[in-house]
């Protein structure tokens, strides 16, 4: 295929109401992101790229304003760009979910629940630990 100066063709606008449950969504996930900052064991980042990825077709004006926050941008960010995660939001992860299925396993649950979920939380791990820590994320 040969390469033009075109742009990508446009994305057809949102109807009105698919622009609103995006919005809404959005600044769910914002809400639950900044929980997630101060609350032990709940994931924020993950809340914030949410976010944005719902902000990018409802709102580039909100997108913009979370990925210019001095505070919520910078992993949601790097993200995007390298698909990177700071060191220490790989640890503070890995320690939760460690937590999360170590009381899964002191609980009544039945094996194959206390199973299917080691599976996942395994998964999830492996896929976290594979992503790059990125070039400007600081250190734990």
């Amino acid at each position: 295929m040969p390469m033009t100066d075109e742009p990508p063709p446009l994305r057809p606008p949102l109807s009105r109401p698919i622009r609103a449950a995006l919005l809404a969504a959005g600044w769910c996930c914002v809400g639950l992101g900044i929980i997630g900052l101060i609350v032990p064991l709940m994931p924020g980042t993950v809340f914030l790229i949410i976010a944005a990825a719902c902000f990018t077709r409802a709102s580039p004006r909100f997108e913009l304003w979370l990925l210019t926050h001095p505070r919520l941008g910078p992993p949601v960010a790097a993200w995007r760009r390298h698909g990177a995660v700071s060191p220490r939001s790989k640890a503070v992860a890995v320690s939760s979910i460690a937590l999360s299925g170590a009381l899964l396993w002191l609980t009544q649950a039945p094996l194959y629940v206390k199973m299917g979920t080691t599976i996942i939380l395994v998964a999830v791990v492996t896929f976290l630990l594979t992503r790059p820590s990125g070039p400007g994320l600081t250190p734990p």
